[in-house]
């Protein structure tokens, strides 16, 4: 995967900009899409804006153009992750898409899980797209510590896919990145635990004013 290219959908929001960034810095080419092209092109320049010191490949595109990269991510909000791919599923026939949205609603200081179709995000994109390989994974990093070039990540990726080949890409991608580890969490079913699993994070988060990600004890690679 020397040379492959990462589309991006959603960029526009902390998660996917922070992953767009953290994928560039490691000299992956990164396509953000938007219906708008310049809006896609202004996400870009503000990425580059914060790191003027380093070279990040971005480019911005419409959401066509931003589909033929090799692998893609939706980082959308999670009511529109399945319709977002399904807008552009001609390119995405054989091709490994990553869904990384978590079904969350806040109810007063507490954030609850919510039960999408099919069970999970990741599971509505894949009937949304069923020739594609879908994985779920990137769900359970902070979007501000993964937006930080400064500092590496010291976590766990769970990634879940009914495909091998969408599992392989997802953990070779996610290896890409410094103290990031991606693991082999099982079939796509599985995402319905591992989004669910963010809105206890997420309580962490607010209950120890900390940024809180998830490292698994006892698996040596």
């Amino acid at each position: 995967m020397s040379d492959v290219s990462v589309g991006i959908f959603g960029a526009t929001g902390p998660a996917g900009s922070g992953l767009a960034a953290r994928l560039a810095s490691v000299g992956i080419e990164v396509v953000i899409g938007s219906r708008d092209q310049g809006r896609a092109e202004s996400v870009c320049q503000s990425i580059r804006d914060r790191w003027p010191d380093q070279d990040l490949p971005l480019k911005g595109a419409v959401n066509a153009e931003a589909a033929k990269a090799d692998v893609i991510v939706i980082a959308t909000p999670w009511d529109a992750a399945a319709s977002t791919a399904g807008s552009v599923a001609e390119h995405l026939d054989g091709k490994v898409v990553i869904s990384m949205a978590n079904a969350l609603a806040k109810v007063g200081n507490e954030f609850d899980a919510l039960v999408p179709p099919r069970g999970s995000v990741a599971a509505h994109v894949q009937a949304e797209i069923p020739h594609a390989c879908v994985a779920a994974a990137f769900h359970h990093l902070p979007a501000r510590e993964l937006a930080n070039l400064a500092a590496p990540l010291d976590a766990d990726v769970l990634v879940c896919s009914d495909h091998p080949k969408a599992t392989a890409a997802t953990i070779e991608l996610v290896g890409r990145m410094p103290a990031l580890r991606g693991l082999d969490a099982g079939s796509l079913a599985n995402a319905t635990a591992i989004e669910a699993l963010t809105a206890v994070l997420l309580q962490l988060n607010v209950r120890y004013k900390t940024r809180a990600g998830i490292r698994i004890t006892g698996v040596e690679l």
